[in-house]
C-alpha cells in the first residue's frame, strides 16, 4: 500500500530492528486478581452461570456515565437494557454514541454540569435500575504513569454524586485493575466509603478478564458493583478456559488485507514502501521502537489480541500483514458489530475503540443481573426508603 507514513513518532528516535520472537505475556494483572481473591471474604459478591441468558421481568433501564463510544451502553443493549441517558464529555465520542443510539438522551458536556435530578423530572421521573460508567482512569494505569494526583481521578466523585441523585438499585462502575492497588488500597476504601455514605453499603468488586468471555483480547477489568437493597452482587462466570481463548484471526481474517472500506472504519495508517520494510522485520510481540515499546507493536498470531488501544498513532502492528490493524480491526477485537460506526477521523475512531470497554463483557454482566433484577421487580416489598446524605468528597492526596 503506498501512502505516507503518518505516525507521531520520529523514525530516528528509538528505531528498533530486533528480529528475536518475544513470548507471549497474557496474565498482566494476574497478581492483583490472585491477591484480591485470596483475601475476599465479601459476602454479597456471586458468580452466576450465564451461559443461557434468564428473561427479564421488565424493560430494565440504565443510565451511561463517562460513556465513551458506548462500548458498555451496547453491550447492555444486547443484554436487553433499555439506554435511558448518557454522559460524555468528547464531542467526538458524543456523536459516535448519538449516532448509534438515536433514542437514548444525551448529555454532552462536563459531568459536573449534568443535574441528575433535573433531568429526571425532565423525563417524568421514572425508576432507573443501573447506572454504569467508566470514569477516567488515566491517573491509575500501570500502562503508564501513575499520578494519585491526578484531577481526573476526581472524578470519581462526579460518578457518585449522580448516583446519588438518581438512586439507581445497581451500581457498576468499571477502571483498570490497578486502581485496586494504588496507594495500598486507600483509594479503592475512599471508593467504597463513598458508596457507602449514599446508601449503597453493599459494594464488590472482581477483576473480570474480558477473554473469559468470548472476546478475541486480553483486557482485564476491575469491576465495581453495589446496590441499596441488601440483594447480593452478581458476577459473570468465566465461560472460557486460557487455552480455550479466541485468537485474533477469528476475528479480523474475513477483512480486506490491503483494501479500505471506509464505510465500516476499515481503514489505517499509511505507509511508506520503507516504512513497511521497517515494518517487516518486526516479530511478534516486537515493537518498531525502542523507546516506545507499546507503539507499532506486532500482534501474536494464534493468540488473543494484546490490549488494542491509539497510542498517540502508534497502534499495533497486524499479526501477519506489513501494516497496522484498523481501526474496524480493532473494533472487532473489542466485540463491536460492524454496523457500529464510530464518528471522526480515522486516529479519533481507533481513540474512541481503545477506550471502550468490550460490547461482550458488558453483556455478559447485564446478562448476570437480570435475574437479580427481576427478584426485586417480583417482590413487592423491594421499595425502601433512601436517608439522601451529602456526597462525601475522594481524596487522592
Amino acid at each position: 500500500m503506498q501512502g505516507t507514513q503518518l505516525s507521531f513518532f520520529n523514525d530516528e528516535e528509538g528505531f528498533s530492528s530486533t528480529t528475536r520472537p518475544k513470548t507471549p505475556k497474557l496474565g498482566r494483572y494476574e497478581r492483583i486478581k490472585r491477591e484480591l481473591e485470596q483475601k475476599d471474604t465479601d459476602p454479597y459478591k456471586i458468580f452466576i452461570d450465564v451461559e443461557t441468558a434468564t428473561t427479564p421481568a421488565s424493560q430494565y433501564t440504565f443510565v451511561d456515565l463517562f460513556c465513551g463510544a458506548g462500548g458498555i451502553t451496547q453491550g447492555l443493549v444486547q443484554a436487553g437494557f433499555k439506554a435511558l441517558a448518557s454522559v460524555e464529555m468528547n464531542p467526538i465520542a458524543s456523536a459516535t454514541h448519538q449516532q448509534n443510539f438515536p433514542d437514548c438522551h444525551h448529555f454532552c458536556g462536563d459531568i459536573e454540569q449534568f443535574n441528575a435530578k433535573s433531568w429526571l423530572q425532565q423525563i417524568s421521573s421514572p425508576e432507573i435500575n443501573l447506572v454504569v460508567g467508566g470514569p477516567p482512569c488515566q491517573g491509575f494505569s500501570v500502562a503508564g504513569k501513575r499520578d494519585p494526583k491526578d484531577p481526573r481521578n476526581r472524578l470519581f466523585y462526579e460518578f457518585v454524586r449522580v448516583v446519588s441523585e438518581i438512586q439507581p438499585w445497581y451500581v457498576v462502575m468499571e477502571n483498570v485493575p490497578g486502581i485496586l492497588t494504588i496507594q495500598n488500597g486507600n483509594v479503592k476504601q475512599a471508593i467504597i466509603e463513598a458508596f457507602h455514605s449514599i446508601g449503597y453499603p453493599h459494594i464488590s468488586v472482581a477483576i473480570l478478564e474480558s477473554a473469559d468471555y468470548g472476546v478475541p483480547q486480553i483486557r482485564p477489568r476491575a469491576i465495581f458493583i453495589a446496590n441499596r437493597l441488601g440483594m447480593p452482587n452478581p458476577y459473570p462466570k468465566a465461560q472460557l478456559l486460557p487455552e480455550e481463548y479466541k485468537p485474533i484471526e477469528s476475528a479480523i481474517s474475513d477483512l480486506p488485507e490491503y483494501t479500505p472500506i471506509p464505510e465500516i472504519n476499515h481503514q489505517w495508517t499509511r505507509h511508506s514502501p520503507e516504512y513497511m520494510e521497517r515494518i517487516a522485520k518486526v516479530p511478534p510481540g516486537g515493537s518498531l521502537y525502542q523507546k516506545y515499546v507499546d507503539a507499532f507493536k506486532r500482534q501474536y498470531p494464534g493468540k488473543p489480541s494484546m490490549t488494542v488501544k491509539e497510542n498517540h498513532g502508534g497502534t499495533h502492528i497486524h499479526p501477519y500483514l506489513n501494516r497496522v490493524i484498523s481501526a474496524r480491526e480493532m473494533a472487532r477485537l473489542q466485540t463491536f458489530p460492524d454496523s457500529f460506526i464510530f464518528e471522526g477521523t480515522m486516529k479519533k475512531a481507533m481513540w474512541q475503540i481503545g477506550n471502550a470497554v468490550p460490547p461482550r463483557l458488558a453483556e455478559c454482566i447485564g446478562y448476570a443481573l437480570i435475574p437479580y433484577l427481576n427478584k426485586i421487580v417480583l417482590n413487592s416489598d423491594h421499595k425502601v426508603d433512601i436517608n439522601y446524605v451529602d456526597q462525601t468528597e475522594l481524596v487522592f492526596d
